[in-house]
């Protein structure tokens, strides 16, 4: 149940094929997708319909790790980036589930794959924003890291309509005041943080990923989960039943932070 082998395949081999352009880990692989084919850069798609934008939760604190503890619900987030086939394979498992996610998107990700906004965001999940290039935001200079915010913003509104629900820092699990004060004034009230790291970056077996998950899952957690892996993908399906034995509904990150 905890493995696919075909599509496990399958989805390794397209992602062999997309080399580099694997979701970087935040805090642990520093690499970044390339940049994107001239024709992609200066493609223009048709914009989607209008994202969600960032809304101000009163009550809560500028940095966000965790919704209520006294509700059955947590969010599943997600990093995007990497193969795109490997990210519509993961958002499936979640829809075949009745779940919604919360995708924090790499711009030059976006930049790539333009088309990955309308999936997400047709599937009924939340699209957000998780800088430009995917560096080290935390030891950046004050004018790169709010570019490395408002890049990422721009490409979202130029596909969306809005800058996305949220601003996730990059290569860090939380951020400095300084980053926290660059997001507020790139028009993010809060920075989103997590309290679950799924790990699943570090490719150790779907079973893995399911137990680190389930070991430190609680009501209202907000798990850090990535595109790009076929691990992920694997550990859907028996994550999203465990969650449902316990009663644990995958909302977005709105949801679970609105009463």
């Amino acid at each position: 149940m905890l493995c696919y082998p075909d599509r496990r395949s399958a989805l390794r081999a397209g992602a062999a094929a997309a080399a580099g352009v694997l979701t970087a880990a935040c805090g642990t692989d520093a690499r970044t997708p390339p940049g994107p084919p001239a024709e992609a850069a200066s493609a223009k798609p048709a914009p989607v319909r209008a994202a969600a934008a960032p809304r101000r939760f009163p009550g809560q604190p500028v940095e966000i790790a965790h919704g209520p503890r006294d509700r059955p619900r947590v969010a599943l987030t997600f990093h995007g980036n990497g193969d795109p086939s490997i990210a519509r394979a993961v958002l499936a498992e979640a829809e075949r589930a009745g779940a919604r996610v919360t995708v924090l998107a790499i711009g030059s990700w976006l930049d790539a794959h333009p088309d990955m906004a309308r999936r997400i965001l047709d599937g009924g999940h939340e699209l957000g924003n998780h800088t430009q290039r995917h560096l080290a935001i935390n030891d950046m200079p004050e004018a790169e890291a709010y570019a490395e915010i408002t890049g990422c913003a721009q490409r979202l509104k130029r596909l969306t309509g809005s800058i996305g629900t949220w601003f996730r820092p990059s290569q860090t699990q939380y951020a400095t005041p300084l980053v926290k004060e660059l997001a507020r004034r790139a028009g993010y009230p809060h920075v989103l943080s997590y309290d679950v790291d799924s790990l699943d970056f570090t490719s150790p077996g779907a079973a893995a990923v399911i137990r680190t998950v389930t070991g430190t899952i609680h009501g209202g957690s907000v798990v850090s989960l990535h595109f790009g892996y076929a691990d992920t993908v694997d550990a859907m399906p028996p994550l999203l039943e465990e969650l449902a034995r316990r009663k644990l509904r995958a909302v977005t990150t709105t949801e679970l932070l609105t009463s």
